[in-house]
């Protein structure tokens, strides 16, 4: 993977070369583990001129070039995807329900990782899998692969809230306690369960925002919007208040309906952090559960 960077630095680190290092921490995304592949089996081009990654010092202006080298461990899997984006940092697609997005669980060969996989070999691309986020296996809608590690890194470290932004429809049996509101409840992993999730004062900070945009036959449509990104955060929130998803029956949801959670990820909106260029994306409710709510 090749990857080229203009210097430009502010203040008075512009007056003065800077470790490459540095440059590439503070203002390209990079984290220590991918600082250390540069160093350790990658190569570095200043202004076209091969120099040694922990010696190089930079300045405004400079061109600089990364090969890092991207080795997969995941299988490579014919399957078509639903592609709603894709530049040169990153891709976004539109997953069905029933796909896991990494191998896990015992399927490491039918995931959205492996077909994607599969069309970076078939577009050309020497490109590793870097998901920036995940959604369960029964939920759809949009997901937000980066091309390169810096970028997912950047995307998923602690600033992330201010790059990445998503929200969600969802269908509830009854009505919320208010047309609109947050839900603010730390969450945590069930004692007894290696899946499961629970509100617990001494879990991590979960910050769900909702708005009922309609009520029909005792069942209410939420938009959904994850200030945080716990593990099935929207569905435990649900829960918790009473109204857990349709379909959702590890967390109490009516089966009767739908046989699968009716969590959909409708909007993905994201500002690339290293350029700038923001990006907002919909992906259509799903039919089964527009189906259900009489769509």
């Amino acid at each position: 993977m090749d990857v080229t960077y203009i210097v430009s630095m502010e203040d008075e680190k512009a007056l003065h070369p800077v470790p490459v290092r540095a440059f590439l921490r503070q203002k390209c995304g990079f984290s220590h583990g991918l600082w250390r592949r540069l160093k350790w089996n990658g190569t570095l081009l200043v202004n076209g001129r091969e120099e040694r990654a922990v010696t190089a010092m930079v300045q405004n202006g400079d061109v600089l070039t990364c090969r890092i080298p991207e080795n997969t461990r995941l299988a490579v899997t014919p399957m078509q995807l639903d592609i709603r984006y894709e530049d040169e940092y990153m891709i976004v697609l539109n997953k069905p329900a029933g796909m896991l997005v990494h191998p896990t669980g015992g399927d490491y060969a039918n995931t959205l990782g492996n077909g994607l996989l599969y069309y970076y070999q078939q577009t050309g691309q020497e490109i590793d899998f870097h998901p920036v986020h995940r959604l369960d296996r029964n939920t759809t809608g949009l997901v937000l692969v980066a091309k390169q590690p810096q970028l997912q890194n950047a995307l998923t470290q602690g600033s992330a809230g201010k790059f990445f932004h998503r929200s969600y429809i969802a269908l509830i049996k009854g009505e919320m306690p208010k047309l609109q509101g947050t839900i603010d409840l730390p969450i945590s992993r069930h004692p007894e369960s290696i899946i499961q999730r629970i509100c617990s004062s001494d879990g991590q900070p979960a910050v769900t925002h909702y708005r009922t945009l309609a009520r029909r036959g005792g069942m209410s449509l939420l938009r959904l919007q994850l200030e945080t990104g716990r593990t099935h955060q929207i569905r435990v929130h649900l829960a918790a208040m009473g109204h857990p998803l349709l379909g959702d029956d590890l967390y109490g949801g009516d089966t009767s309906l739908i046989q699968r959670q009716a969590l959909h990820a409708l909007h993905l909106e994201v500002a690339n952090p290293l350029t700038g260029e923001e990006v907002s994306l919909y992906a259509d409710v799903p039919q089964d559960m527009m189906a259900v709510f009489g769509g």
